[in-house]
């Protein structure tokens, strides 16, 4: 089976910034993509409390906080380069190797996974 390419541009691993909900303004580091939804989960970011009943699973119970995913589009990848360290949109160039690289726009640094 051939492997898919990913069409969104934020990848795991990523320092994101949240540009529109609650929690706009923040940074946070990227803990997984849902291609299907699509959205990511961001570390501390958009937590939600959950309560649960004890289980054979979770013995105590009680009040669970964890991340719930966000739209990818109310994200933006931070960039890497201290001169620019901005939210910017994510290209696509190929090197001369014919790998594909992701660049920031406004500074053309490439964006490497942490």
């Amino acid at each position: 089976m051939p492997q898919v390419r990913s069409k969104l541009k934020v990848r795991k691993g990523d320092v994101v910034v949240v540009i529109s909900g609650k929690d706009k303004g923040k940074t946070g580091k990227v803990l997984s993509v849902i291609e299907k939804t699509p959205a990511v989960l961001v570390e501390k970011l958009n937590v939600l409390k959950r309560h649960t009943k004890p289980s054979q699973q979770n013995r105590q119970g009680g009040i669970l906080e964890r991340e719930s995913p966000i739209h990818y589009s109310n994200v933006m990848v931070l960039c890497p380069n201290p001169t620019c360290a901005k939210p910017v949109r994510v290209g696509i160039k190929e090197d001369e190797d014919g790998q594909r690289l992701r660049v920031c726009r406004s500074c053309g640094v490439i964006i490497e996974r942490t």
